[in-house]
């Protein structure tokens, strides 16, 4: 950065210098100014004849510029042509071609100027043609009949069109045609054939011409290749000749190069400056020859070089006269070998040096208008005032022309004029306008009031004073309500008004005071700084060395300034951690479950700020676990012994003996060294060497103090390092190297600011070490300029012109001489803001919250820098349903690159909106476009704000709502739909009732008493209806039902009913435990003999058992619970009745115990059908659950 300093009254160049820096305020828009070209048409501008011609013309200027044009170097009076229209507020022409008009018509050569009381600007020369695609002529093509292994040439010769069409091969099919070293296409568009083969035969050989201003294609018909093969001409020769004739055709045979293109040995050619250089060589011969490039007594242009169509062509993109020279292509093969030099000559259509720049004056000042441009043959630069040659132009005894440069001295406003610098050769010419205006402006500040700049502790602050007056106002700093202004070096004060801290520290924190003074006032702007402390992580992740299958955790603990909210990501060899729920991220860690060899890597973790960033990384290293707990696995131990041999100027011999292993095999040996003249105790990396390896021998620099040592590694990781060896100085040299990372790149737009990395002190070789900058503008026959600079890194150039090329090269020496002669960069003066804002913004609404705008390009050479992108603001004006204004919040949206259109999402519905673009390069922001108001539609509104129900009755309700937050357009009607909710909460019919939108209360009657409803509400706009509100609500019951319908849990009754079948069920279950505990009989005994079955047998005497049982019918065996013993025999004791005639029952059952409940049936045959019913009586259990 350059300081501000007086200027010495010896130097007028750097007054001069300062005089276009005025020049290049922009005059804010309220203020009387001269018109300015803001967008025009190319110069040479080819028109679809099928589309409107537009041939635009804006402009600037205050008052508001009128527009009128000359064709062909006479006025165009639109009034009388009813195809040509002007656009309001514009100079742009419309002409009608789509509605009856011919483009032919309107060739010629138009001009725009744009005049008001201040002056007038012209644009350039603007040449409207229209584009052109003839047919091809009829011919009748003849078939090629081509003998294997010649070569050949089919022509395509395409219609002359305008511009130029594209030529390219097909087939019948749309298919492209294979190219290769033998088969090509050249620059004319002829197929070239170094030599056929049988595959070449075929009908369908097409040349197609696209012409792509009119979008069309044109074919020509297609060509026939038949090759003979020497096979088949034999035996043609053959069939016609005797068995005495001598015949055969001579087989194919190889031949040496021939050029098809270009003929004879040599050629010329000229190119233009700045275009792309083609050069072309096609050489026929057998077998296909190979092309090679070379350029007499020099190298090809590195970077700017490419070979195309199989190195047949060559291509230099960007000449410029220094690639002037004899190029010779030669083709060769087995056979030899044949050449073509074409001597190419670069002339220069005029490109600027210094283009004029607007001047803004105040009454008695002096100032100057310089116009300097170069090419070749050399331009001549003739100027014009207000678009009339200054030899005719009204006289102005305020001005001078003196050559390229026009001086004024003691302006007056009568003083203020658009002039017009036209620098021509017979290549071209450059037209620029800049205007001279004279104004008496007290100081103005554009820079925000209060703006609050946030940086960080030992950063630069830098804090802005946009500013304009006339005549140019004094710039002065202060710090505090009452405090002193700011001076000293720890302040840098910009030519643009802004302040420069260069180290911020805490007590630079504050409010500071930016004044600008002139003759007709003063005025002042605060702007405050706040200086936060760095982000730090005080505890960083460490190293680690894992086993298979264990856990691992690094740390990241971190202290930032307290108003800063940090974020942390951790990083996986420099990319996101895996998809894997074994990583598991904390607060201030990083854990890994389940560690895998996968997992080996740098793990880093990152921490953001919306001011700064900062990280730390370790490496996890993953090993097999240890087979047996007794082997220790470990770090090697350090080596020893260092011994140091062979010592020469540039080389040493070091060797050691290795440490223990400790189980894990040593890998590698690391070398290290320290430098003890210039940084003692710092080491650092020189080699390294396999585990098997303990000696080696290092390559030395000059004037170094070496000393070494080693570091063993294995798996598990590195040794303590070994003591140092003995010390071993260098002798001083020249440096072998320069330095790196050479830049030009400008901080101001009048400066160059030349930096390099230094060469550090092992890099010196000797005593002493200074650069030699040296510097030239590029593409301008300028000698180098130089100077030697201390051990530093940066040199600033002054009064260089605004982003123009500068060579650069930076060369470094010590006591003992110079480094190699370093190689160029190519750097860029300081860029200055954009100077024109977008043309021709135009807004497309897409819906009501979307919408697309579009613009037209800004001319490159007004973007006066690298072209950054273009910035869209935006803001809401007002809602067009409330008409109510509120605080205006801009949006900004960027679009990067040289976009020409964006979409603007997220607008409200039914509003009133303003934006402007404005162009972006590394400077800032250029101009605003006239600020451009759209309107977005209507939408659906929001809900409805609330929704109460009051008043419950017992057939109504009363509903009120508030209207929507954002009813998003004019409301329609409020829609409400309700329906009943019955007592298992289901939903009855739906009822829809329409309301008026200015409606905020409705009484709903006639609903039924005791009843839940749902209700659901919206509004509507003429777009559709709004999302919905919901409530319920239940109307009165009737107090006389409601005195009947009392709860019969409650009633005395009831209870004393439900205690008397508690008190039954206990008391029979009391019964039936007794009877069971004593034994009691079941009354079958009498059943048995009342029934008299013959079934059953009489119990027989003699051993007091039953008669043996038997089925007749199938025999069934005995239920589940019988007590009766496989022979189906019961002793007398264990029971006096017989439970086998039971076990079959249907209504019979058994308990858990064992213990039968129920009553005997009698016979089978009375049984009931099977199935699932049963005429038990019900068991107590039974009983019990039948009252639950």
């Amino acid at each position: 950065m350059m300081k501000k300093k007086s200027i010495p009254a010896s130097k007028p160049s750097l007054m001069l210098f300062l005089c276009q820096i005025v020049s290049a305020l922009d005059v804010p828009l309220d203020l009387s100014q001269p018109p300015t070209i803001t967008q025009q048409s190319p110069k040479d501008y080819i028109v679809d004849p099928r589309e409107n011609i537009v041939i635009q013309c804006e402009a600037k200027g205050k008052p508001p510029p009128s527009f009128s044009w000359t064709r062909n170097g006479t006025h165009f009076d639109i009034d009388k042509d009813a195809q040509v229209t002007m656009k309001p507020n514009s100079g742009t022409l419309v002409i009608n071609i789509m509605n009856g008009g011919k483009a032919e018509a309107y060739e010629g050569v138009y001009q725009c100027t744009a005049r008001n009381e201040r002056g007038a600007a012209i644009s350039n020369n603007i040449v409207i043609r229209p584009s052109r695609s003839p047919l091809w002529t009829k011919e009748k093509l003849e078939p090629n009949h081509v003998r294997e292994g010649d070569s050949l040439v089919l022509h395509c010769r395409p219609p002359v069109g305008l511009p130029p069409p594209i030529i390219f091969w097909m087939d019948n099919a749309f298919q492209r045609l294979p190219q290769s070293e033998r088969v090509s296409q050249g620059l004319n568009g002829d197929l070239y054939f170094s030599n056929v083969q049988p595959e070449d035969t075929r009908e369908d050989y097409i040349c197609y011409a696209r012409f792509n201003h009119t979008q069309t294609i044109q074919q020509k018909q297609p060509i026939s290749v038949k090759v003979v093969s020497m096979d088949s001409l034999n035996d043609t020769i053959a069939a016609n000749l005797s068995d005495t004739d001598i015949y055969g055709a001579k087989p194919v045979t190889e031949r040496q190069p021939v050029l098809l293109t270009p003929t004879g040995s040599t050629s010329t050619k000229v190119e233009l400056r700045g275009n792309v250089l083609l050069l072309e060589c096609i050489a026929a011969g057998l077998p296909t020859p190979v092309i090679r490039w070379t350029k007499e007594g020099g190298e090809l242009p590195a970077n700017r070089t490419f070979f195309e169509n199989f190195k047949k062509t060559l291509k230099i993109i960007d000449v410029s006269e220094a690639d002037s020279g004899n190029y010779k292509c030669t083709a060769r093969n087995v056979l030899g070998s044949v050449h073509h030099v074409i001597s190419v000559t670069v002339k220069a259509a005029p490109y600027w040096i210094t283009a004029p720049r607007n001047l803004v004056l105040s009454p008695g000042e002096d100032g100057t208008l310089i116009c300097r441009a170069n090419g070749n043959p050399k331009p001549s630069i003739s100027w014009l005032a207000n678009g009339v040659p200054i030899a005719i132009a009204p006289e102005d005894p305020s001005r001078k022309v003196d050559g390229d440069t026009i001086i004024f001295s003691h302006v007056q406003e009568r003083s203020s004029a658009v002039y017009q610098c036209n620098a021509s050769n017979e290549y071209g010419y450059l037209l620029a306008n800049a205007f001279v205006n004279v104004l008496a402006e007290p100081p103005r500040i554009l820079t925000p009031a209060n703006k609050l700049y946030q940086v960080i502790a030992d950063s630069p602050a830098l804090l802005d004073c946009a500013y304009f007056g006339s005549p140019k106002p004094e710039i002065e700093w202060f710090k505090g309500a009452k405090g002193s202004i700011l001076r000293g070096n720890e302040y840098i004060f910009h030519d643009n008004g802004t302040l420069e801290i260069p180290v911020a520290q805490k007590d630079s924190t504050g409010t500071y005071t930016c004044v600008a003074r002139n003759e007709l006032g003063k005025i002042q702007n605060e702007v405050h700084l706040e200086i936060k402390d760095p982000t730090m992580i005080i505890k960083q992740p460490e190293y680690t060395v894992v086993q298979r299958y264990s856990q691992v955790s690094f740390e990241c603990i971190i202290k930032h300034d307290s108003t800063l909210l940090p974020t942390v990501v951790w990083l996986k060899d420099n990319d996101e951690l895996p998809d894997d729920e074994r990583f598991l991220v904390g607060k201030d860690n990083l854990t890994i479950m389940n560690v895998t060899d996968k997992d080996d890597g740098t793990y880093t973790c990152v921490v953001n700020t919306t001011l700064d960033s900062v990280s730390a990384s370790a490496v996890l290293t993953v090993v097999a676990a240890p087979p047996t707990p007794a082997i220790i696995y470990a770090r090697p131990n350090p080596p020893f012994d260092l011994e140091l041999t062979g010592q020469l100027e540039r080389s040493i011999d070091l060797s050691w003996t290795p440490g223990d292993e400790n189980n894990s095999p040593i890998t590698n040996f690391v070398i290290e060294y320290e430098d003890g003249l210039h940084e003692p105790g710092v080491w650092h990396y020189q080699t390294e060497v396999p585990g098997t390896q303990t000696t080696v021998q290092l390559k030395l620099s000059p004037y170094v103090n070496y000393s070494f040592r080693v570091i063993a590694v294995n798996k598990i990781g590195r040794s303590q390092p070994s003591e140092p060896s003995q010390q071993y100085l260098t002798k001083s040299a020249n440096p072998d190297e320069n330095p790196a990372n050479v830049q030009g790149i400008g901080s101001e737009p009048d400066n160059l600011v030349i930096t390099w990395e230094s060469l550090t002190g092992f890099q010196s070789n000797g005593p002493g070490l200074q650069y030699k900058v040296s510097w030239r503008q590029k593409d301008v026959d300028d000698e180098w300029t130089s100077v030697i600079v201390a051990n530093v890194s940066k040199y600033i150039v002054s009064g260089t012109p605004t982003f123009v090329p500068y060579e650069i090269k930076v060369q470094a020496l010590n006591d003992l001489g110079y480094a190699p002669e370093p190689s160029e960069v190519i750097g860029h003066s300081g860029e200055d803001l954009p100077m024109v804002a977008p043309g021709n913004v135009q807004v497309h609404v897409i819906n009501s919250t979307l919408a697309k705008v579009h613009w037209d390009p800004v001319p490159l050479k007004t973007v006066r820098g690298h072209l950054q992108g273009y910035k869209v603001y935006y803001w809401k004006v007002q809602s067009l349903s409330r008409r109510s204004r509120r605080h205006v919040e801009k949006k900004i949206l960027t679009f990067r690159g040289n976009k020409t259109f964006g979409m603007l999402p997220g607008l409200e519905p039914y509003s009133s909106y303003k934006l402007n673009v404005r162009v972006v390069n590394g400077k800032g922001e250029g101009p605003a476009s006239p600020d451009k108001v759209f309107k977005t539609p209507e939408g659906v509104p929001s809900s409805p704000s609330f929704l109460k129900i009051t008043n419950p009755t017992l057939d109504s309700l009363t509903l009120e709502w508030g209207s929507p937050t954002h009813p998003n357009g004019v409301l329609t009607s409020y829609i409400l739909k309700f329906q009943p909710i019955n007592n298992t909460h289901e939903l009855g019919p739906l009822v829809e009732i329409r309301i008026p939108a200015n409606e905020s209360t409705l009484i709903l009657k006639n609903l039924n008493y005791s009843t839940r409803y749902k209700f659901y509400f919206n509004a509507q706009t003429s777009v559709g209806s709004g999302s919905q509100i919901t409530e319920e609500a239940v109307t009165i019951m009737d107090e006389a039902m409601a005195s009947r319908q009392v709860d019969i849990a409650t009633q005395g009754w009831f209870i004393g009913l439900m205690c008397a079948v508690a008190l039954l069920i206990l008391i029979l279950l009391i019964v039936c435990f007794i009877r069971r505990n004593k034994g009691g009989k079941y009354p079958v005994k009498e059943k048995e003999d009342a029934h008299a079955d013959p079934e059953i047998q009489p119990m027989k005497e003699d051993d007091g058992t039953f008669g043996e049982y038997s089925d007749a019918e199938d025999h069934k065996p005995l239920k589940k619970g019988s007590r009766t013993p496989s022979d189906r025999t019961v002793k007398k004791e264990d029971s006096d009745d017989s439970l086998v005639d039971y076990g079959e029952g249907v209504n019979g059952q058994f308990n858990e115990d064992g213990s039968f409940i129920g009553q005997y049936s009698g016979k089978k045959e009375k049984e009931p059908a099977e199935g699932n019913e049963s005429s038990e009586a019900p068991s107590p259990v039974n009983a019990m659950n039948s009252f639950v």
